[in-house]
This record gives structure tokens, sequence and C-alpha cells, in this order.
């Protein structure tokens, strides 16, 4: 992963890591429910955004790189792995 990609997501993480001490907050003061789901929403969304910067960057380096050393086989097995994870 590039550096700027790198410190994006580690931001992103710390983010949610805040994010989900802070709805754990909620739960154990009985928020609203509803107020709590949005939270929660919220931490999916920054999950998401973290997955696909990984794995933009992961397209863009590893995966170039890989099929220029003639790895196809082995990208194309981790990119169907990571898919089907995707899709459960």
């Amino acid at each position: 992963m590039d550096h700027d990609s790198k410190a994006d997501v580690l931001k992103r993480l710390s983010y949610i890591e805040g994010h989900i001490s802070g709805i754990k907050r909620m739960v154990e003061e009985d928020t609203y429910c509803v107020d709590v789901l949005k939270q929660m929403y919220a931490v999916r969304r920054a999950v998401e955004k973290a997955e696909s910067k990984i794995l933009d960057g992961h397209l863009h380096h590893c995966v170039l790189e890989a099929v220029t050393e003639g790895r196809h086989a082995e990208v194309f097995d981790e990119l169907v792995e990571l898919y089907a994870l995707k899709n459960r």
C-alpha cells in the first residue's frame, strides 16, 4: 500500500474505533435504538470506504505487479476468494 493510502486507511480506522466506543457508550446509556442504529450505519459506511481504499491500492499495485510477474492464477484465485468473502 502506498504511503498516502496507508495514512488515509489508518485515519479511517481510528475514526471507526472512536465511533465504536461512542456506540458502546450509547448502548450502555440506553440511548434510543434508532439513534444507535444510525451511528452503526455510519460505521458500516466508514468500514466500506476503508475496504474500498485498500482494494483500490491492491488492484493498482499488488495485482498489477503479480500479473507482470506471471502469477495470473494466484492473483485470480485471491480475487475470487475476496469476491466470495464479500458476498457471504
